[in-house]
């Protein structure tokens, strides 16, 4: 072994070890470095904290199998959970919008069906109204008539997410198409605000119209009354009999239904038999001379004793004389047949008409003549000209009304032809 070397700095160095392996002759030896020694205890460690790893692994092993099961569990519960639930919310988002599919299919038929009923309604208004002629008389509006009807079946009704409802105006609606680019929460948001707006704005449009359309057909039926009644009144005032003698069985009332409010069918029977009663008296007095036979012409002479104009003495004057410039035209008072057209002496130039009845009536002193005997005449149509052929003093009408041959005073014909030219 050497002799240990000193250093005057540090001092006397330690020898490194030395392990020498001696067998028979030969001699091994090593020398044991530091770092030698840092490697082969970190490579000691190394290995056991690996089987202490190991150890604890083999220890714990079915803990964590178990823990880790557990968890799979746990998970596989939870999706499972979150799967019916979603499942659950499609349903009920599936079973509202069948109702609401449902709901909709039901208000849209209820609407058609109200639509359809107006349709009908005027269907059967129109004859009646056809007949309302009277002067005055406004006719009720027509309802809309609907397209034809869609078919109804299940998914077969147009979404309302499509639409976009639009109030225009007091009874105006507005369905505008949405873009494919329109935020579809924003459609199914709003989708059930639109359609009550929809269905209540339509329900009330249609009420409108029929409330409308019974208004009418009663303010109809009070006119249609009111007409007959004053047709009545004036033809029984000028002595003219009445069809079915309107108003003179002092009986009445009007016609009200068992059940509140009165029926469409009923209001309808109710103007229909208003009608038939103008009818009847408009029948009548289309045959009544009542029209003014020279419009625009003052009276000149009245009826009844008078001082004849040529003579000078008390006369009979049977008639009322017009007053006129010569060759003013001369109207039919009420339709009939010509009786006579031609010279009849003192009348001059004479057209005599038959009304039915008993009624006549005659225009005298004419200076053309524009019928003919035998010829049929309309309530103003114009049947001659005035003039002064006869016994005559200058232009004039001399017009006359004779019943059952007799004659008698014009005026309360012409005084309630005028009070019916107020209502016709």
């Amino acid at each position: 072994m050497g002799t240990a070397r000193s250093s005057a700095i540090f001092g006397p160095k330690k020898p490194p070890h030395t392990v020498i392996i001696a067998r028979g002759d030969t001699i091994r030896h090593f020398t044991l470095r530091p770092w030698m020694l840092a490697v082969a205890g970190s490579l000691f460690c190394a290995l056991a904290i690996a089987y202490l790893s190991a150890t604890a692994y083999l220890v714990l092993r079915d803990d964590l199998i178990g823990a880790s099961v557990a968890r799979q569990a746990r998970l596989q519960q939870a999706y499972e959970d979150r799967i019916s639930a979603l499942r659950a919310q499609v349903d009920r988002v599936t079973s509202r919008q069948l109702l609401d599919q449902q709901l909709m299919e039901g208000k849209v038929s209820e609407l058609l069906d109200r639509q359809e009923r107006l349709s009908r309604r005027n269907l059967k208004l129109e004859p009646l109204l056809h007949r309302v002629d009277f002067a005055g008389a406004r006719l009720p509006e027509e309802a809309p008539l609907p397209r034809a009807r869609p078919d109804l079946q299940a998914g077969n009704v147009p979404s309302l997410d499509r639409f976009d409802l639009r109030i225009t105006g007091a009874s105006q609606l507005r369905l505008t198409a949405l873009g494919d680019a329109a935020p579809k929460a924003d459609r199914t948001l709003m989708q059930a605000e639109r359609a009550d707006a929809l269905f209540m704005e339509l329900g009330r449009s249609l009420r409108r119209i029929e409330d409308r359309q019974m208004a009418r057909i009663r303010s109809l039926t009070q006119n249609a009354y009111a007409t007959a009644e004053t047709i009545g009144e004036a033809l029984r005032s000028a002595g003219l009999p009445v069809a079915d003698d309107y108003g003179a069985a002092g009986t009445g009332g009007p016609l009200i239904a068992p059940e509140a409010p009165m029926k469409f069918d009923d209001q309808v029977d109710e103007l229909d038999e208003a009608l038939s009663t103008l009818d009847r008296l408009k029948a009548t007095l289309e045959k009544a001379p009542v029209a003014n036979p020279a419009d625009g012409m003052s009276v000149s002479s009245g009826f009844g004793m008078r001082k004849d104009p040529i003579l000078g003495r008390p006369a009979l004057h049977s008639g009322i004389d017009f007053r006129g410039r010569s060759g003013h035209p001369v109207k039919a008072a009420a339709g009939g047949t010509v009786m006579r057209a031609g010279w009849a002496g003192g009348y001059g130039r004479l057209i005599e008409i038959d009304h039915g009845n008993g009624l006549s009536t005659r225009y005298a002193h004419l200076s053309a003549l524009n019928v003919e005997k035998g010829a049929k005449v309309e309530a103003g149509t114009v049947i001659g000209r005035v003039g002064s052929s006869g016994r005559s003093t200058g232009p004039h009408l001399h017009y006359e009304v004779r019943k059952d041959g007799a004659a008698v005073n014009p005026l309360p014909f012409l005084k309630a032809g005028k009070r019916i030219g107020q209502v016709m």
